[in-house]
């Protein structure tokens, strides 16, 4: 495991650097953030979220990202520039809407800075709960839809799941509770924004450390030269890591800079 070439950090949010327990970013992480970047790594957030659930965390007031990496690599933005998007085919968000009303689930769909959704049940409360977030604003749902989709999270368990998937084209799914399981097209994951980061930047995947603990963190965790799994992550998760840290909560994130020699 070479960190030499480390020029660029990726860190998922949930989980990583966003703490449920707490609801806090760790200060040994935001400490580690700053002395990473004081270094000349870039430091960017990962995340399943959009920009305006990744504001909701209140991370972006304590952290000052080089960039964001969104809706599991669908859009990434460094500063105020979006250099990549990838939307769901209309089509297919169309069908996805016809199996929610159909299966009787939550469907939330995702747009660049905002989300709806056309149900709200005991599922969609129970998950938002358990990661301190509220769900977006009940809308009800027009075919064809009008508007520009990045991501869907479907509300449901693995029965539904394998109902609807067969007939999404094109499509993959990456669950991250037990009634709650993000949709999006196979083609995109978030190793795809990295990807564009680094060419961006002119930098290969052995200049990227990636850093995560959940299911949607595999692919980037794959693709970067050296990559990280919290000590609070699925063991199918830690099997794609390099090295595995300490839980969240136990300092995990800091410890893993300083275990790399990225920190002191």
């Amino acid at each position: 495991m070479n960190t030499k070439d480390i020029k660029i950090l990726f860190t998922d949010i949930d989980g990583t650097l966003f703490s449920h327990v707490t609801h806090q970013v760790p200060s040994s992480a935001i400490a580690a953030i700053k002395e990473l970047q004081n270094k000349g790594i870039k430091v960017f957030l990962c995340s399943g979220r959009n920009y305006y659930l990744v504001r909701k965390t209140g991370i972006l007031d304590i952290v000052h990202p080089d960039g964001i990496v969104m809706m599991n690599g669908a859009c990434a933005q460094i500063g105020e520039k979006i250099i990549y998007q990838h939307p769901i085919p209309e089509e297919v968000v169309n069908a996805m809407i016809k199996f929610s009303y159909r299966l009787k689930f939550g469907l939330t769909l995702i747009e660049e800075s905002e989300g709806h959704i056309n149900i709200v049940d005991d599922r969609v409360i129970d998950a938002h709960a358990k990661y301190g977030t509220r769900f977006p604003q009940p809308r009800k749902f027009p075919i064809p839809y009008d508007r520009v989709i990045y991501q869907m999270i479907a509300f449901c368990d693995e029965f539904d799941e394998s109902l609807f998937l067969p007939h999404l084209k094109d499509c993959k799914t990456a669950r991250w509770d037990e009634y709650a399981v993000d949709i999006m097209p196979t083609d995109s994951d978030k190793s795809r924004g990295i990807m564009a980061v680094l060419k961006y930047y002119g930098l290969k995947p052995e200049n990227a450390l990636c850093i995560g603990d959940g299911f949607n963190d595999v692919e980037m965790m794959q693709y970067a030269g050296v990559s990280v799994a919290m000590g609070n992550a699925k063991d199918e998760v830690k099997k794609h890591a390099d090295y595995v840290t300490e839980d969240i909560d136990e300092d995990g994130w800091a410890e893993a800079m300083m275990h790399l020699g990225l920190i002191d």
